[in-house]
Order: structure tokens, then C-alpha cells, then sequence
């Protein structure tokens, strides 16, 4: 049996951490998942409203959570659609479920390639509607799939880089443990106009190579850890017009209550602590990222 005092924690860690100061100019969350967070769109909104995070861009990671976030854009003028198949989603259409297939010798589940681009060709059919102002999040993790997915993985990275191009579209990166490949394969493919890195993770020099090609950096809860100061030097190196902020949420809760349930009204602390390590003026650090939000997902 448990003990009271995990039992405690366990709640705390379940509690929604409390609503902070209001920044003092609006801000926008440029990356969140609001079909995780327990909440209705409307109440995120109001949440999210009452500390001036006033805009949110819904990220799509399959079919359904694009179609998704298509359909909040569409009910709600304060929340921006981007639809895609997240890397890990690329392995598991091609692929099928890998514990099935191990289970099954060299039989490989239902799937592969025509899979994929059965779901792809969904997502550009998505991508055309006006509510969508990005394709993503896609790229490569290398850290939750093995190297029998990574074939997949850039496939799907090249053909979403290819409808960002044909759309418009800004193009939303994820990036985990595979930093050469994703600029290797932009590099290879041609960049669209408009790129951001999602939870940017990498180091300051990498920061730079991405600042001299023109894409935007997206710094999440990650920055304000204590042991991140190699990510707290990439911030300080990417030109103010290039920095945007985002929560991620329900994920990468940022400090003081890492570990627990985040969302769009917990921006503050993160943006506070980028003032702090960026030694800039919060009010103009809170202008230049909602600027920098809408300029590169064509925010009306």
C-alpha cells in the first residue's frame, strides 16, 4: 500500500498549478495540444485570456487531431490550426504496431507505405483550408523510435516539407535527438519560407546555423530548468525577431511546477524567465514574440 505521503504527491502532481500574473502585454502560445488538457476549447480560451495569452496555435500530430484542430479553428477566432503526422506516427502507419509484429515473427502487421500516404494525402486535404496556417508538427525523434523507423520518419518529414511549399504554410519541426538529419534533409528538400522549431532543443551553435537560414526558435518549459543553461545560451544568441514561446502543454510544465499539468495560462513563467535570461523588458519581449508569432504563421 502507498504510503499518505506519496499519496500527496501524487495529488499535487495531478493539481493544475495556480493561475499566474498577467503578462503585461498579449502573448500567443505557438505550439499546444488542447485536446489533451481536460478542458473545453472555451475554457482554455477563458483561462488562457485572463493572463493576456490571447492567441493559441493547435498543433495536429495524426488525422483526427488535425481534423481537430480544424474544427477549433474554425468555431474559435482565437485558436490558429496546424495539421501533420508526427514522426512516431510515420513508423506506426508503416510499420504497424511494433510489439504486434515482434510477436509475429517476420509477419509485419497491416500497413506500409500506401498507409502513410493515404494519411498524408488526408492532411493536405486539410492543409488547403484557411484555418490551417502551418504543416506540423513533423520531423524526426530518434529517441522514441528505434532506427527501423527512421526510413519512415524522413519520408514523412520530406513529403510534409513538400505540402508546407505547396501550401504556404509555415512548417512546424519537431526535433529530438536528430538535429543533423533534420537540417541535413531541409538543406536537401529546400527549406519553405517559414520554418519553426518546436521546442527548439539544441545548442547555441546550432541556434546560430538556424538563425542565418532565417527559421524561428520555439522555447517551451525546458529553458526555465535549472540544468538548461546550454538552451538558455541558444535563447541568448537567436535574434529577438526570430524567438517565438510555446507550452506544449499538457506537456513541459515549466518551473516552478515542472511535473505537473500545463496549459496556454502557464506561458507567464516561461516568458518571464526568458526576460530574465534575455535581460530584456518583459512588456518588449511580450510584443516581439506575439509579433513574431504572427508574422510567421500569417496571423491576420
Amino acid at each position: 500500500m502507498a504510503s499518505s505521503k506519496s499519496k500527496d504527491k501524487s495529488r499535487t502532481q495531478d493539481t493544475p498549478p495556480p493561475v499566474p500574473e498577467p503578462l503585461p502585454a498579449p502573448v500567443a502560445d505557438s505550439h499546444t495540444h488542447l485536446d489533451m488538457q481536460g478542458r473545453t476549447a472555451e475554457e482554455s480560451l477563458k483561462l488562457a485570456a485572463s493572463v493576456n495569452v490571447a492567441t493559441l496555435v493547435q498543433v495536429g500530430c495524426d488525422v483526427r487531431s488535425s481534423e481537430w484542430a480544424v474544427q477549433q479553428a474554425s468555431a474559435f477566432p482565437e485558436i490558429h490550426a496546424t495539421v501533420a503526422l508526427h514522426p512516431n506516427e510515420a513508423p506506426r502507419l508503416v510499420l504497424g504496431d511494433m510489439d504486434e509484429w515482434a510477436g509475429h515473427g517476420a509477419r509485419r502487421p497491416a500497413g506500409g507505405e500506401a498507409a502513410l500516404e493515404a494519411a498524408i494525402g488526408r492532411v493536405a486535404e486539410l492543409a488547403a483550408r484557411p484555418e490551417v496556417v502551418g504543416i506540423g508538427e513533423t520531423g524526426l525523434d530518434y529517441f522514441r523510435t528505434g532506427p527501423e523507423g527512421v526510413a519512415a520518419q524522413q519520408l514523412s518529414f520530406r513529403r510534409h516539407i513538400a505540402l508546407a511549399k505547396e501550401f504556404g504554410k509555415a512548417l512546424v519541426i519537431h526535433d529530438r535527438d536528430a538535429h543533423e538529419d533534420v537540417l541535413r534533409i531541409l538543406r536537401e528538400e529546400g527549406a519553405p519560407d517559414r520554418v519553426v522549431f518546436h521546442c527548439y532543443s539544441g545548442d547555441a551553435a546550432m541556434a546560430r546555423v538556424c538563425a542565418e537560414a532565417g527559421y524561428y526558435l520555439s522555447f517551451a518549459g525546458p529553458v526555465t530548468f535549472k540544468a538548461n543553461d546550454a538552451l538558455r545560451e541558444a535563447l541568448r544568441v537567436t535574434p529577438l525577431d526570430r524567438v517565438l514561446v510555446e507550452t506544449d502543454a499538457p506537456f513541459l510544465t515549466p518551473v516552478p511546477f515542472r511535473g505537473r499539468p500545463n496549459a496556454p495560462y502557464l506561458i507567464p513563467y516561461t516568458v518571464r524567465s526568458m526576460a530574465e535570461t534575455l535581460a530584456v523588458d518583459l512588456r518588449e519581449l511580450c510584443v516581439a514574440l506575439d509579433a513574431n508569432t504572427r508574422r510567421v504563421f500569417e496571423l491576420v
